[in-house]
Parts: structure tokens; C-alpha cells; sequence
């Protein structure tokens, strides 16, 4: 693919309209899978909280322990498809306002 073909499949992507309820899937698909593989990652190596805090986060949280239940599982993949759904349907939205202006 040259620059040329490049630059005008930007053009054209530029061009187009979110299509909200779609992105709003993929987003709900998404976030379920990278909360499944963190809540995973912590129930199998508790350590990792620990050093992705401070690595990350720039943050010591040490003195705090990992509650890992049926009931923080289902909470937290709640709350953060909530989370990213409003941040995916502000973002569309914004897109789509901007783009009929």
C-alpha cells in the first residue's frame, strides 16, 4: 500500500460518522477481555498489582490486599464496562457532533 493510497483511506475514514451502538460493543467485548485477563493475572500471581502500581502508576500499595471473589469479579467487570461505555459513547458522540459541524 503506498503513501498516496495511505492518505486516502485517512481521507476517507476522516469523512465518516461513528457508528455508536457498534463501537459500543466492540468496546464492551474489549474491556470484558482485558478485565478477565487483569483479574486473572492477579488471582494467579497476586505480586503483579504490586509492581504494575508502582511501575505504571508511580504508586507503593504494599499494604493493601487482593480480594478476590465471585462478587469483586461480576462488581468490577460491571463497573468498568459502565466506565469505558461512557468513555467510548462521549468520544463518539463528540466525533459525531464535530464532524456535522
Amino acid at each position: 500500500m503506498g503513501v498516496w493510497s495511505t492518505l486516502s483511506a485517512l481521507v476517507i475514514i476522516a469523512n465518516l460518522m461513528i457508528d455508536t451502538k457498534h463501537v459500543l460493543k466492540v468496546t464492551a467485548v474489549w474491556i470484558s477481555i482485558v478485565y478477565i485477563v487483569c483479574f486473572g493475572g492477579v488471582a494467579l500471581v497476586p505480586d503483579i498489582r504490586g509492581w504494575f502500581m508502582m511501575y505504571a502508576l508511580h504508586t507503593n500499595v504494599t499494604s493493601l490486599e487482593n480480594i478476590i471473589t465471585l462478587g469483586t469479579f461480576i462488581s468490577g467487570l460491571v463497573i468498568w464496562n459502565i466506565i469505558a461505555a461512557l468513555a467510548v459513547w462521549l468520544f463518539a458522540s463528540l466525533w459525531n457532533t464535530f464532524k456535522k459541524s
